[in-house]
């Protein structure tokens, strides 16, 4: 019999994942043609031309053993030290290769560090709505997934619930600006007041609470938006990073943590972290793939494809009758469902052969997220079916 634990996992599954199979199943009735898959967050942005250079040129000049050999579980410290000089060129960070760790995408670096950092029963806290797997994750080391309520009005963080939320307990804290689902970015004034909290709340407990900033989004901004780079404002931060979207890369699974000396504990958690890519079984990450994205650091998202996708899907829905604000970066819009059950909606939605998630998916009812990493031309296609669907509403 499985686990105790992995019963309710393979109950409740992953909605997203479930939507992504019903897309499936609906282009071999109708054609991949015909069916609008709006559910997943798979990028359909071509990566840099530079990647498959740099692959091939890996392959020619480099010896195998080499590139696909074991090394530190941290990862090639030539590659850690290129992304530390980027990061210290954008930001004006002072990090070396001994602040990265090079992980399994993002999902990866966030078991890393929550296996460094929990003991049963600890409190990890983060801001709805938020990516569903959190909850999983941090059940994983028997943690306590503590979630504060969305503030609907700009999905900004709500802090005065936030400030009342943390106790004792509290170890960790999960921010995921550019957002999924909303597309929020988190301004510099909100996370000021965020690390402001955080450092009363441990003067008050005489604990030490990790703040871990989860960016998989950070390339994918519009209009000049920029966002906050966190290590700044807190010293207690860890920043989970993955060039899935940046580089349309999420198959390949590479990303990194980053561990400022300023944290507190920082050589036990380094070590610990360490530890922690073996024993969960990663080992190291992937190695060909550390390899190109060391080549490929300075290689630029194709930013414009998004937007143009997030321009033509925005306007048209709000003219129709949808609420939903324009999303600054990643490339979700967040739409208030006509119906408060946004189940049913989903559901009507498929009748259009248009698949989107739930809010509930990330403890935001009420709302459905629809993902716009998509080709240009399936939007043209879905909107009709949009535009009927909340005309069944009104």
């Amino acid at each position: 019999m499985i686990a105790d634990k992995m019963v309710s996992f393979v109950k409740n599954g992953s909605a997203i994942r479930a939507m992504f199979e019903e897309g499936k199943r609906l282009a071999s009735l109708y054609g991949a043609e015909n069916v609008y898959d709006f559910s997943l967050g798979n990028p359909n942005v071509p990566a840099p031309a530079e990647v498959e250079t740099a692959i091939k040129e890996i392959l020619e000049e480099e010896d195998s053993t080499y590139v696909h050999g074991y090394m530190s579980n941290s990862g090639y410290e030539d590659v850690r030290k290129v992304i530390a000089q980027s990061l210290n060129k954008r930001f004006g960070t002072a990090f070396t290769e001994n602040n990265i760790i090079m992980t399994v995408g993002a999902a990866g670096g966030l078991n890393v560090i929550l296996k460094t950092l929990l003991n049963p029963g600890d409190e990890v806290l983060t801001f709805a709505p938020y990516f569903g797997e959190y909850r999983a994750y941090v059940g994983n080391y028997d943690g306590v997934l503590v979630v504060v309520s969305p503030n609907t009005k700009d999905f900004q963080p709500n802090l005065a619930e936030f400030e009342e939320k943390i106790t004792k307990n509290t170890k960790a804290v999960i921010v995921n600006t550019p957002n999924n689902p909303t597309g929020v970015v988190y301004s510099e004034d909100t996370i000021k007041r965020l690390a402001a909290i955080l450092e009363k709340k441990q003067q008050e407990f005489g604990t030490d609470i990790y703040l871990i900033s989860d960016e998989p989004y950070r390339e994918l901004v519009y209009d000049g938006v920029e966002v906050p780079y966190l290590t700044k404002y807190y010293n207690n931060t860890i920043v989970g990073y993955s060039f899935s979207k940046s580089l349309s890369l999420p198959g390949e699974r590479i990303g990194y943590l980053v561990i400022p000396n300023e944290v507190a504990d920082f050589e036990d958690v380094l070590a610990a972290a360490n530890v922690a890519t073996r024993i969960l079984g990663f080992v190291n990450a992937p190695s060909l793939q550390q390899r190109v994205v060391a080549k490929c650091i300075d290689a630029k998202c194709n930013v414009a494809a998004y937007n143009r996708n997030r321009e033509l899907l925005y306007n048209s829905l709000v003219s129709y009758g949808y609420e939903c604000i324009k999303p600054e970066g990643a490339f979700y819009l967040f739409v208030k469902s006509p119906t408060a059950d946004e189940k049913i909606f989903c559901e009507a939605a498929k009748k259009h052969n248009i698949l989107i998630v739930g809010g509930s998916s990330f403890a935001c009812p009420g709302y459905v997220r629809i993902a716009y990493c998509v080709g240009y031309d399936t939007i043209v296609k879905a909107l009709p079916g949009f535009e009927a669907l909340i005309k069944e509403f009104q």
